[in-house]
């Protein structure tokens, strides 16, 4: 699949190797890279997933990378729902109003 110029897209990139890490960080932190995704237009005429691409973001800044995706979806949630956590709005509600 392609990607054109202007196209919505993800990249990710490496921004520090393991050991670029700063020295004071902890250790599980400095064993792995820093890494970076990001979203913004295709600056490029086209390109392909696992191209390095250049894109603008939708604040104007120019940033580079590996293609991952094209028209990323938005996929993160809020978890599954904990019956416990239901009913604690209410609950407070009653006890202040009780306090009252």
């Amino acid at each position: 699949m392609k990607a054109f110029k202007g196209n919505w897209v993800r990249i990710y990139d490496v921004v520090l190797t393991a050991d670029e890490r700063a020295p004071q960080v902890p250790d599980d932190t400095k064993s792995v890279p820093l890494e970076m995704w990001n979203k913004g237009f295709l600056v490029d005429d086209e390109a392909e997933i696992g191209d390095r691409v250049t894109v603008e973001t939708y604040i104007g800044r120019r940033i580079e990378g590996e293609l991952i995706e094209i028209n990323p979806a938005y996929d993160h949630n809020y978890g599954k729902c904990i019956p416990e956590l239901l009913y604690i709005g209410r609950q407070t509600r009653e006890l202040l109003e009780e306090g009252e």
